[in-house]
């Protein structure tokens, strides 16, 4: 799993984010004293799940240790770093060096020794906003409620005497939407129905797919007014027949414009780049990785587009979301994320261990890699989940994480927003929170896992894609 950065690597002090020069002992802005900030491990490409490398199969993926020498995964490096190779055992050609991370819009000031409790710090965000309990339920068109004007000097029309006397709506054609309320009535272009004024439900406010033998669910939950999830699943083959499955789950940040769209848009430029590039020999390590700057991208050219000009108020954030995603192929797993959504390995064989396979990109999670508190106390902070990565045009720094593992049995990968894993946290209720029959039956497990939150008090969208591995031949699916 990955490591955040640390002294030894990086160029930011870990307690307020300030950049530090080469050889820096202490943090120049709050004084922090870099020398009890532990060195990152060595990295390594590829980690074995359960200690057991099994043989290798017709693509020749790279090997690694099992751990990092203190009983933990060995940590994630960047795909650069994986001399990855084709399916027919070539090199990989190398990767486009990387755009130099663009500056902040205007400077940061120096940060105080001392943060007041709640204070984002710099290169943080909020995509939790404050909102209330419970949203109010939308109000009827008053096209459909509002009586009549009456004429002058003309009698007003007489009430019928009963119901029967009412004509009968026409039955809507077979092309056009039907309630879901009173299963009669044509729904009109504004999204109510012109027999009971019922107002519809959205098409993302509940959303399922199936593709070959995974699939994905995603429901705006109980509290929120709209779904800002979107994933993209698929299927595809390597060029030397060997079928991949591919998932991709993005969560639009709350506190920015157009969240929704945000998700929508990575989503769909991630799962297309992915399936596009597997068939043609790249490493899967190195395709997700360009996938996850394809998403970015595309979040990025939503805040040029004259739409968003209008809309946005100068106060307002650029349209942003996180990122999560896997890759399954006959022997190897590759995992991909910016932002606070994760992936779980589920065993099939549940007398064994499952395992977390992403680590956070938000506060807490950074203050635990930095020894500044230990999970427990992080996390029961107010700014636990403020996430410190996202896409984003006003991203403070892109940095996309992926991961490959070697799973020595078979099982299930997990792939969730925080909307379920905020019911099922470790990865031990994780698992204990997917069906049996997951692998067999993806579509029913990930419905599951959907009514596991929602059971829960559903407070935020819900998206999870379940992946059984190793990739089953195509074809195969829910029963």
């Amino acid at each position: 799993m990955s490591q955040m950065p640390q002294q030894a690597a990086v160029s930011k002090c870990p307690s307020c984010e300030e950049p530090l020069e080469p050889g820096d002992r202490f943090c120049g802005a709050c004084g922090y004293d870099l020398s009890v900030v532990p060195a990152r491990p060595e990295d390594s490409p590829t980690l074995a799940i359960h200690g057991v490398v099994p043989a290798p199969d017709d693509v020749d993926w790279p090997v690694a240790r099992d751990s990092d020498g203190h009983g933990h995964p060995a940590p994630v490096h960047a795909a650069a770093e994986l001399p990855g190779t084709d399916s027919g055992g070539s090199p990989l050609p190398p990767p486009p060096p990387a755009a130099p991370p663009s500056a902040p819009t205007a400077p940061a000031a120096p940060a105080a020794p001392a943060a007041p409790a709640g204070a984002p710090a710099p290169g943080v965000r909020f995509d939790r906003p404050g909102e209330p309990e419970e949203y109010p339920l939308q109000a009827p068109d008053p096209r459909l409620t509002a009586e009549p004007a009456p004429v002058p000097g003309q009698a007003p029309a007489p009430e019928p005497a009963a119901a029967s006397r009412q004509s009968a709506p026409a039955a809507p054609d077979a092309a056009e939407k039907v309630c879901v309320a009173c299963r009669a009535g044509r729904v009109d272009d504004d999204g109510y129905c012109e027999n009971c004024g019922h107002a519809q439900p959205r098409e993302r406010d509940h959303m399922e797919q199936e593709s070959g033998p995974i699939a994905a669910v995603s429901d705006r939950g109980l509290r929120h007014h709209r779904n800002e999830d979107a994933f993209s699943v698929g299927c595809t083959a390597l060029p030397d027949g060997a079928p991949a499955s591919v998932a991709i789950v993005c969560d639009g940040v709350s506190s920015a414009t157009r969240p929704d769209d945000a998700s929508l848009a990575a989503s769909r430029a991630a799962g297309e780049t992915l399936l596009g590039a597997l068939p043609r020999g790249t490493h899967p390590q190195q395709a997700m990785h360009d996938a996850i700057l394809a998403a970015s991208q595309a979040v990025n050219a939503l805040a040029d587009e004259p739409a968003t000009a209008r809309e946005q108020a100068p106060h307002q954030n650029a349209p942003a979301c996180t990122l999560v995603g896997a890759v399954v192929t006959a022997g190897l797993l590759v995992v991909g994320w910016v932002g606070d959504s994760r992936v779980y390995w589920v065993p099939a064989d549940r007398t064994t261990p499952p395992a977390r396979l992403t680590e956070d990109d938000s506060w807490a999670a950074q203050m635990v890699a930095a020894g500044l508190m230990n999970e427990a106390e992080a996390y029961a902070d107010e700014r636990a989940h403020a996430i410190t990565g996202w896409l984003g045009a006003d991203a403070y720094e892109l940095e996309p994480h992926t991961a490959s593992f070697k799973p020595d049995r078979p099982g299930v990968v997990v792939v969730c927003t925080d909307g379920l894993w905020n019911y099922a946290e470790s990865a031990e209720e994780m698992a204990e929170a997917v069906p049996l029959d997951a692998a067999s039956r993806p579509l029913h497990g990930a419905r599951v896992l959907v009514g596991h939150a929602l059971d829960g008090g559903g407070h935020d969208n819900v998206t999870v894609a379940l992946l059984p591995f190793p990739a089953p031949s195509q074809g195969a699916g829910s029963a």
